[in-house]
């Protein structure tokens, strides 16, 4: 994977994570944060607890990246077909950031979240009574499946590197550069209600995610212009 793309990645995830993470999870965070962790713990401890609920989800993004990766090997049988699926990667790209910027709703209606489902509260209480340290792990894992316009832009992204390996990777560094926002909820909760805050970050990843879709069409391009 080139130098570049993962820079991208790294970016466009780290600069979302405290506009659009924040806004979807950071609910989850602070209930978890109020309800499992006691307040006379030491930081050790909290800090321990909060970075299992992050590596829980990164384990959880690195296998629908691998699933991902997985599925666009299979669609990509020869350069013009890779052509096609990288610009349609770039097309759902420009979609998403134009929705992080507010203009359209195409993220909103990918966000249909199952959150209120009888299935999934039953499994959230149980995990979310527990005190044990595995618990915050699950939790993680289980905030990972949470239907996220932003987790499957990532995951198209996935698939368009043709590779399960390739596919865990972007989703792995995804979700290891949301850690120092989520991380941030976990004691600074006045992070998650800095609008001014949120909405400029929001607006740096849009354009970032802009860019990278018109990068991955043009890549996309030199594919079907050669095939």
């Amino acid at each position: 994977m080139e130098t570049v793309n993962l820079l991208t990645i790294i970016s466009i995830a780290f600069l979302g994570s405290f506009g659009h993470c924040i806004g979807m999870c950071g609910g989850i965070v602070l209930a978890y944060s109020t309800i499992k962790i006691d307040p006379a713990s030491s930081k050790i401890s909290k800090s321990a607890a909060h970075l299992l609920y992050s590596f829980g989800r990164v384990t959880t993004y690195s296998i629908l990246g691998a699933i991902f990766g997985t599925l666009g090997s299979v669609v990509q049988f020869s350069n013009t077909s890779r052509g096609v699926v990288l610009v349609v990667v770039g097309l759902a790209m420009i979609l998403a950031g134009l929705s992080l910027m507010g203009k359209l709703k195409f993220l909103t209606l990918l966000e249909h979240s199952f959150a209120s489902s009888t299935f999934y509260k039953k499994i959230f209480k149980k995990i979310l009574n527990s005190k044990s340290n595995a618990s915050f792990f699950t939790l993680g894992m289980l905030n990972g499946l949470l239907p996220c316009g932003f987790v499957y832009f990532f995951a198209i992204t996935a698939a368009g590197t043709g590779d399960p390996i390739y596919g865990a990777l972007v989703m792995a560094i995804f979700g290891v550069s949301t850690i120092p926002a989520m991380f941030g909820v976990g004691f600074l909760a006045s992070l998650a209600s800095a609008t001014s805050f949120r909405n400029m970050m929001m607006s740096l990843s849009a354009i970032a995610v802009l860019l990278y879709g018109a990068f991955t069409i043009y890549h996309g391009y030199g594919f079907l212009n050669a095939p």
